[in-house]
């Protein structure tokens, strides 16, 4: 089972808005930094706009947030793109004749549902703010580092 990118292509395309704002953004030149396709980003482009999440600036056509990223969370940005896909799936198919086999799904639906729920839990703590924010540290930190050796 391939798991989908998409969670964390929508929140790369949400910071490049933010990061890049004032140059001209095409779907292009944000599928050049998520090495995808321009029909992808369109697409997340697509369900952010349904969501309000982002809107198109009237002058430039450029995306632009709708609302403050201090004001979406990576919950959000899950919920958009991923919806109420469960983060762990459990193997229906095992030998009921088998000790494990027969108590595997049981003992292992509580711990993925705790799993589940630190992780939503953890990603409600989060804005796109604090990506951004993490992301133009993470930046300045690397060309310091650069700079001095």
């Amino acid at each position: 089972m391939r798991v989908s990118t998409k969670f964390s292509d929508t929140i790369h395309l949400l910071a490049f808005i933010s990061v890049y704002q004032n140059i001209h953004i095409t779907s292009a030149v944000i599928a050049t930094s998520i090495n995808t396709s321009p029909v992808v980003v369109r697409r997340l482009i697509g369900t952010l706009k349904e969501a309000g999440v982002v809107t198109t600036d009237a002058e430039t056509h450029n995306p632009i947030f709708a609302k403050s990223p201090d004001e979406i969370t990576l919950l959000d940005v899950y919920l958009l793109t991923e919806g109420h896909t469960p983060l762990f799936a459990l193997d229906k198919e095992t030998n009921p004749l088998c000790i494990v086999g027969a108590n595997i799904q049981d003992v292992l639906t509580g711990i993925y549902h705790e799993a589940e729920t630190a992780a939503l839990m953890e990603l409600d703590r989060h804005t796109m703010q604090d990506v951004i924010d993490r992301l133009l540290t993470a930046d300045k930190v690397k060309k310091a580092q650069a700079a001095s050796a």
